[in-house]
């Protein structure tokens, strides 16, 4: 079989390449190229820069598999970098990961992959894929779920789980760097990448401004009752549950409890009033390509490090749905993803309101 692997020039998607190879398959790396890096920017172990480029090649040479570079910028600005800023714009917690998984490597790199006649797109993703006897796709957690995947991939419709292949599924991280070892690849070593790629100082804020200066100004700071206790720069230096970086000298700790981006306020309080048991999601995408029944009992996980919780799932439309938690749970919030589970597989996700 053909199959494009998506190579990001990191162990994980080395050695998913590396297994359809031994396995017999035709290998073609595929590399994206997703930002302007003219101006030098290069942080090891950010994903896709100009050093991991190179690694890539690397590993294809090691494998003899052809391998080639997408310049992908127009559409990652456009899917992933733009709605990145927006979000932190409009007061929300974005991940752009899910839109760089969703818009990119399984639409427009699925694009590229059938240009070359293959109908299948592996990446390094911790996750598995399984059939069900209706004919439907299944997508569960990786087997190692320290390492698990699958609240990336959310978004993925039947039709792209259909061309999707996860060859790290069944494995753990510890038999990754053995198998890259042992067929010395030369990325065995080398670190796990967990900035956002093109945030690689961590400086979230700065990066927001620099795109949208226009759209960023000060605002007050409030407690829960109105009462004024200082000034901020921006709503988009906050995220609900922040306590550091508030600038307030308070008796008791206090945390982000709510943003608002129209009248330019940072509502903080007590770790409590940061907890809630409920709440909604929009564009929701259902694994099974049909919501569940209503009511029906999930576990759900607020965000990638997160331990899933257990609810109550309301289906309130096609692509909208409202969680009820069993307990309490910490800083939900709005612009993060929201994935339901039934065990191992996902029945679903959405995003935060």
């Amino acid at each position: 079989m053909r199959i494009v692997a998506a190579m990001s020039g990191g162990v994980d998607s080395s050695v998913a390449a590396a297994i359809l190879e031994e396995q017999g398959h035709e290998v073609i790396g595929l590399s994206m190229q997703l930002y302007d890096q003219q101006g030098g920017e290069s942080s090891f172990g950010s994903c896709c820069s100009l050093d991991d480029l190179h690694d890539a090649r690397r590993v294809a040479s090691v494998l003899g598999i052809p391998h080639y570079i997408i310049n992908f910028e127009r559409q990652f600005d456009a899917h992933v970098i733009s709605s990145f800023v927006r979000d932190y714009a409009a007061a929300r917690t974005p991940i752009p990961c899910v839109h760089c998984n969703g818009d990119l490597k399984f639409t427009n790199l699925l694009e590229r992959a059938r240009g070359l006649d293959a109908d299948t797109v592996a990446t390094g993703h911790y996750a598995r894929i399984t059939l069900d006897p209706d004919g439907r796709y299944t997508l569960r957690r990786g087997l190692d779920r320290d390492k698990d995947q699958s609240y990336f991939l959310f978004t993925l419709t039947q039709a792209q789980l259909s061309c999707a292949c996860f060859p790290l599924g069944e494995l753990r991280k510890p038999e990754v760097r053995a198998y890259a070892a042992a067929r010395r690849l030369p990325v065995a070593n080398k670190p796990d990448s967990h900035e956002i790629c093109f945030v690689p100082d961590g400086d979230y804020a700065s990066f927001v401004e620099r795109r949208t200066p226009e759209t960023l100004h000060p605002g007050p700071i409030t407690d829960t009752a109105g009462r004024v206790l200082g000034q901020h720069g921006g709503v988009h230096r906050f995220t609900v549950g922040q306590r550091k970086g508030l600038g307030l000298s308070t008796s008791v700790p206090l945390y982000v409890v709510a943003m608002d981006a129209t009248t330019r306020t940072v509502t903080v309080g007590p770790r409590t009033a940061v907890e809630r048991t409920t709440l909604a999601a929009a564009s929701v995408n259902w694994i099974a390509g049909t919501p569940p029944p209503d009511r029906t009992r999930i576990t759900a996980q607020i965000r990638h490090r997160h331990s899933d919780a257990p609810a109550t799932l309301s289906v309130e439309g096609p692509t909208v749905a409202r969680l009820e938690f069993d307990a309490p749970q910490p800083a939900i919030s709005p612009g993060q993803a929201v994935v339901f589970y039934d065990d191992d597989a996902v029945v679903g996700g959405g995003w935060i309101e």
